[in-house]
């Protein structure tokens, strides 16, 4: 009996581990994982490219216009239909109050010319 306390003290002592030995080897294992999953995206990649490329010929046959990226309000569900005021449909100074609202950004039309506000000319 005595001998066999002193081989699981034995044990235990061997694979006793330092807070840091714990450390690296959590952050060794995460960086492994890490690098399969690079190694798993690369093989799947190359394995869905046909798939890709038969629904890029079916949206191309169909005529599909965009992807409908959030479900919450119409606005938000086709962005190329919203005009820039259909989030303050219910009141000029209502804020947005679906969160998909503040995750896109507003068409790049509305930041390159102001459209919304043209200029006019002050006269002499």
């Amino acid at each position: 009996m005595k001998g066999e306390a002193q081989w699981v003290q034995d044990m235990l002592r061997a694979f006793s581990m330092r807070k840091a030995d714990l450390f690296l080897g959590s952050m060794a294992l995460g960086i492994a994982l890490l690098v399969l999953s690079f190694v798993d995206e690369a093989l799947r990649g190359r394995a869905a490219v046909p798939g890709i490329e038969r629904r890029a010929e079916l949206v191309a046959a169909l005529d599909l216009t965009d992807l409908a990226l959030f479900t919450e309000a119409r606005y938000t569900r086709h962005l190329t239909q919203a005009d820039g005021h259909t989030g303050f449909q219910d009141h000029p100074l209502g804020l947005e109050h679906f969160p998909s609202g503040s995750l896109y950004a507003p068409p790049g039309i509305l930041s390159e010319t102001d459209e919304l506000r043209p200029q006019t000319e002050i006269p002499d």
